[in-house]
């Protein structure tokens, strides 16, 4: 019998050892070739791939359109798995590769009927640059039939990688749409709903739209709100008018205390995340550059990212200096594939391209970089894209008022099961998305559904000679509309909007549902968008430019272009403060900024924290935070606990302050009721904290009897209970895990970047395919935005015609293969904010592509 068991324990063995090795010769039959010739199909002349020691790609072609061709080649064999991804999501095609755990993602998306939008208006989109698009489709089937075995993530989920096409490139384009902009446009609806469930100055708080932090490139600052007196509003003497969902006193801003502050970072609209069998980690190419946290709220993070740029005229020798990090959901491999792209061109300055800088495997263009002549890099805007209208369709009889509609019939494949249908009904101003109960219906319009929302024009950044000459390719180029900072080699720079901007009738609010002709007086008619009708702001009117999702321009413009959700300005103002400082810079000086992660906002709320800790019962939470806070550096840095708790308890502060402000809303909504994002309460609650009105104290710190309906009996000291409260919350969750003291922000901000599949693979997948879990400094209300799986998907300090003195930071690494040798290579400089090089370094590997 020992034998026997022997026998078995050997033979499991080597079945264990036979399956390891036929895994591991799987995995890399499915490397790409580094080395050595390969003929190209369609490639009109020879053309070389040059690797550095990060995976850095150096393509030379004879041609723009051979070296699409190479670039669709690489992206395909080092990331065809991320390219899938990219473009499943707008059309709502994941599950046909990931089964029915897909499902609601892809009935929230399919909704948009991106595909039959693309497919029916793929020529217009590609204009002249159809040879391109198809160059680089025809060149990433080659790379992909190039590796002996199909990506490993195929095998782990059984499925076979399909074709790529012209419009798939088109619709990765689009799944940036859905990454950087709210497709579901919950915010407005949400303060559609809350306005007249909120007396006006209650709802003008929730509304306002500014903070002693504003930082706009023109107009003032709106500064704090003013807070309204007893007279116009008083918390306590408010009648509740009980809805459906009843009364109820818990926070209307979920989780938001310091059970939030634990909870992981970011959702996405791109995100995937099914239960077990296999469970997929959220694959975010990007986490909607939102704020980190989930939801979005007002006291956690803002959302992301920074570009900013000096003029020649402040660094000495003439130079334009620009700098850029685009923060999104971060992942590994990364969103970004950095490239350098050199061919001849007649139309490029000098006849030939050299451009270098980040790309997007799935499209054929440098995203953001430099051409040696410009260098460019991008914000999201967060302008007001998105607009609802009620209207009421057709029936079989048609009535008076009522708005015709196609029904359209879509069908989504399910691996593994069977196919589903979804009926999508249109209007001419959008699909219908919300049904009411007396029939009527909320079509929405966004500009990612119309003519002219995307074409391929930031590919001609490439060929750019100057500030002027980048401006004229903005007004041309379709994109999700973004921030653009643009600085030249003679000094120059430039800021504008690049991408659609809604054209909207004078009867049309964009921040307000409307109603179409015959329902109503204030009819708002389909509006079009414009590529060519942004701001422009340039030197030498200004030698600085910033831009950090804040509100950059006021007025009419601000009016035209509207208010989709700005972010806080704090990172903007530390961004400014920290260009106004100074008048010479380099680019470290740039990177400076960038890894800024200096504390400003926190600051008062740690003397705020310190002031009422102190005056505090010995025994009190206060207390406790308050001396547990005392390591204050007034840095957002992995060994502070005093950030950690701070940040805790004022994210608390702001839940109680909401809850109280809100509960009005809540009573006569009931299960209606859902809270805005209002991304500048901090210019709220900090005048509410300050004064310390008892008018605006939330009714259950203001009030002893029946806080709800009855009279309300004022308490003694309402504000030190709400802050009590909050520090209770911090200190009973945090202090679960031990001393207060020991609880470091680098804990919590730990990095958790990962292959979406790392979930999928028993035992070892955590551990072979993430970067490794190392504390981050930096938050949200710092330039340095970072948190576990959301950060900086690039830096980078430029100054055209002097690239070989740039640096750029990438985390996750160039390949998404976790035997590759690019497998993570440059996160480690990313993390630590070590500058690296620009450019490409020296080549260490070299494929040459020849015509077949």
């Amino acid at each position: 019998m020992r034998k026997w068991l022997l026998r078995t324990v050997f033979t499991l063995a080597v079945v264990l050892v036979l399956a390891c090795a036929g895994t591991w010769l799987a995995l890399r039959a499915s490397l790409p070739t580094l080395d050595g010739e390969i003929a190209l199909e369609g490639l009109g002349a020879p053309a070389t791939i040059e690797r550095d020691a990060d995976g850095v790609v150096t393509i030379s072609a004879a041609n723009e359109t051979d070296a699409m061709r190479a670039l669709g080649y690489v992206h395909a064999q080092e990331r065809w798995f991320e390219m899938d991804l990219m473009r499943r999501v707008p059309p709502g095609e994941l599950s046909a590769l990931f089964g029915a755990r897909a499902l609601e993602a892809d009935r929230r998306n399919r909704v948009h009927r991106m595909r039959a939008r693309v497919e029916a208006s793929l020529a217009d989109i590609a204009g002249d640059r159809m040879p391109q698009l198809q160059a680089y489709a025809d060149g990433a089937n080659a790379g992909l039939a190039a590796l002996r075995v199909r990506p490993w993530p195929y095998l782990l989920l059984r499925q076979f990688p399909q074709p790529w096409t012209p419009a798939d490139s088109v619709l990765t384009g689009f799944a940036m749409y859905f990454d950087l902009q709210d497709a579901t446009n919950a915010r407005e609806l949400a303060m559609h709903r809350l306005a007249p469930a909120l007396p006006p100055a209650l709802f003008d708080l929730f509304a306002h739209a500014g903070s002693r932090w504003d930082a706009p490139l023109f107009g003032a600052t709106r500064g704090d709100a003013v807070l309204p007196g007893a007279d116009v509003v008083d918390l306590r003497l408010l009648e509740m008018v009980e809805g459906d969902g009843g009364l109820r006193e818990r926070s209307p801003f979920a989780s938001m205390g310091a059970a939030r502050d634990e909870a992981s970072y970011g959702t996405s609209p791109l995100a995937l995340t099914p239960p077990p069998a296999p469970q997929v980690v959220p694959l975010s190419p990007a986490t909607r550059e939102r704020g980190v946290g989930a939801p979005p709220s007002a006291a956690d993070l803002s959302p992301g990212s920074n570009n900013f740029a000096v003029s020649g005229a402040l660094t000495g020798d003439g130079r334009a200096l620009v700098a850029d990090d685009m923060h999104l959901g971060l992942r590994a491999p990364n969103i970004w594939f950095r490239a350098r792209l050199r061919y001849p061109d007649p139309r490029a300055p000098g006849g030939r391209v050299d451009v270098t800088g980040f790309t997007l495997p799935g499209l054929p263009a440098v995203i953001v970089g430099s051409n040696t002549h410009i260098a460019w890099g991008f914000t999201n805007s967060y302008g007001d894209f998105l607009d609802w209208q009620r209207q009421t369709p057709c029936g079989a009889t048609p009535t008076a008022g009522c708005v015709p509609v196609v029904r359209h019939t879509e069908r989504i494949e399910v691996a593994g099961g069977e196919a589903v249908e979804l009926v999508v009904e249109e209007s001419d101003w959008g699909p219908l998305i919300h049904r009411g109960d007396d029939g009527s219906a909320l079509a929405l319009r966004w500009t990612a559904h119309l003519p002219g929302a995307l074409n391929l024009g930031l590919a001609d950044f490439a060929l750019a000679r100057d500030v002027d000459d980048a401006l004229a390719i903005a007004d041309r180029t379709a994109m999700p509309t973004q921030n653009v900072v643009i600085g030249d080699r003679v000094g120059a720079i430039a800021w504008r909007l690049l991408g659609p901007i809604p054209v909207r009738g004078p009867a049309c609010d964009g921040a307000r549902v409307s109603v179409p002709a015959g329902a109503a007086t204030n009819a708002c008619a389909p509006w079009s968008v414009a590529t060519d009708a942004s701001p422009v702001l340039r030197s030498p009117d200004t030698d600085r430019l910033w831009t950090a999702n804040n509100r950059v321009v006021d007025g009419a413009d601000f009016v035209r272009i509207g208010d989709g959700g700005a972010a806080l300005g704090i990172r903007a103002w530390q961004i400014r403060e920290g260009l106004a400082a100074r008048t010479r810079f380099t680019e470290q000086d740039l990177l400076a900024i960038q890894l800024d992660d200096r504390a400003t906002l926190l600051s008062r709320w740690h003397d705020l924290l310190r002031d009422v800790g102190g005056d505090a019962a010995e025994d009190s939470a206060m207390r406790a935070l308050a001396e547990a806070s005392r390591d204050w550096s007034g840095h957002a840095s992995v060994d502070s606990a005093g950030y950690r708790l701070v940040r805790a308890w004022r994210i608390g502060v702001h839940a109680r302050l909401a809850e109280g402000l809100a509960l009005p809303a809540r009573a006569r909504l009931g299960k209606d009721f859902a809270l805005p994002d209002p991304p500048n309460f901090e210019g709220v609650a900090w005048p509410l904290v300050e004064q310390r009105p008892a008018h605006l104290l939330p009714r259950r710190f203001a009030c002893t009897a029946d806080t709800q309906r009855g009279a309300c009996v004022p308490t003694t000291d309402g504000w030190a209970a709400l802050f009590e409260d909050a520090a209770r919350e911090v200190r009973d969750t945090l202090g679960a895990d031990g001393p207060l003291a020991q609880r470091t922000w680098g804990e919590r901000n730990t990095a958790a970047i990962c292959h979406p599949l790392a979930s999928a693979v028993p035992l070892i997948g955590r551990r072979a395919l993430c970067m490794p879990a190392e504390p981050l400094p930096g938050d949200g209300t710092v330039p340095r935005a970072q948190g576990p799986a959301f950060g900086a998907s690039q830096r980078m300090v430029v100054a055209p015609g002097h690239e070989a003195d740039g640096i750029a930071h990438m985390p996750g690494g160039q390949s998404g293969h976790p035997l590759s040798p690019y497998w993570g290579a440059g996160h480690a400089d990313w993390a630590a904010g070590q500058a690296t090089p620009f450019l490409p370094q020296a080549t260490t590997h070299t494929l040459r592509l020849v015509p077949r």
